[in-house]
């Protein structure tokens, strides 16, 4: 499903979506159920809004602040009441050569909305599968 950054909502899988990136932390390790491996953490954004990307595995060297990429089968958690976006083994990171896309300065400030955590049938909070 092709996104932009303000349609995104908790819980959603299979997102396809092109966006710039704007600030990229260090890489770090950590440990998953893969085992140990490299993850970053960045802000990226459209036409429509800014979020926080969580990478992990070959991909967190994929991200290049200033760079137009095209995020394939990633999905979306809520961590302390905050949207991010999660790229991890099954997704792709693609380059975009495209001079079209809003520079950094024409990206807005806004992000989703914060939201509660998604509950369960039995109202218990739903749990994130970080590291995937």
């Amino acid at each position: 499903v092709k996104m932009k950054v303000m349609d995104l909502k908790d819980g959603m899988h299979g997102i396809d979506i092109t966006v710039r990136v704007l600030e990229v932390s260090e890489i770090e390790t950590s440990r998953t159920k893969h085992g140990e491996t490299d993850f970053r953490e960045a802000i990226v954004g459209d036409e429509t809004g800014r979020i926080k990307l969580s990478v992990w595995g070959e991909l967190a060297y994929q991200l290049k602040p200033g760079r137009v990429i095209r995020i394939t089968d990633a999905w979306t958690t809520c961590h302390k009441c905050e949207l991010e976006l999660k790229a991890g083994f099954s997704s792709t990171i693609t380059e975009v050569d495209d001079d079209s896309f809003p520079t950094e300065d024409e990206i807005p400030e806004r992000s989703p909305p914060k939201r509660a955590p998604r509950l369960s049938k039995k109202g218990n909070r739903a749990t994130s599968k970080e590291g995937e």
